[in-house]
């Protein structure tokens, strides 16, 4: 009787642990626990923010019409969407990560043209996390475009990646 209950305690423990992994956030191919430490506490910012490396933004963003994007986007925004702009310095390593909590698609300029991302991955199954994209820059001043947004809020942590 104790082996039955012992191997029925392994195999529920097991489920559990397999439940926690399985959120869908450890399909991302990089780690994504310190965008969800920074999310729930990120302060609110509108459509010009200045971004800190290391820290995260609560993005209200605005009708993607009324956005004066640096470049058009990289991908034409749908009618009826929402969109914000934002600057970041670039530090001297020059490669930085941003994590979106939704939908949206973004792009980083820099010296007047768009800087193509280096590595991209979305999970669509990861509780408020919905895309990480990494790019390659030169230090200095950056412009954020964030456009197709289907909701009006937008988190985003901007990292340097692990």
């Amino acid at each position: 009787m104790k082996k039955i209950v012992i191997t029925l305690f392994a195999i529920l423990a097991g489920t559990g642990f397999a439940m926690a992994a399985d959120t869908g956030c450890d399909a991302f191919k990089w780690p994504v626990e310190r965008e969800q430490a920074l999310f729930p506490a990120a302060p609110a910012a509108q459509s010009g923010a200045d971004l800190t490396v290391g820290q995260a933004a609560d993005f209200s963003l605005a009708a993607v019409d009324t956005i004066s994007f640096e470049v058009p986007p990289g991908r034409a925004p749908a009618a009826g969407t929402f969109g914000a702009t934002a600057s970041v310095t670039v530090p001297p390593e020059g490669e930085l990560q941003f994590s979106l909590s939704d939908e949206a698609w973004i792009d980083v300029v820099q010296d007047g043209k768009t800087v193509k991302s280096a590595a991209f991955s979305g999970v669509k199954t990861c509780p408020g996390i919905r895309k990480s994209v990494r790019f390659k820059l030169t230090a200095g001043p950056a412009t954020v475009q964030f456009s197709g947004a289907k909701k009006a809020d937008l988190k985003v942590a901007v990292l340097t990646p692990e």
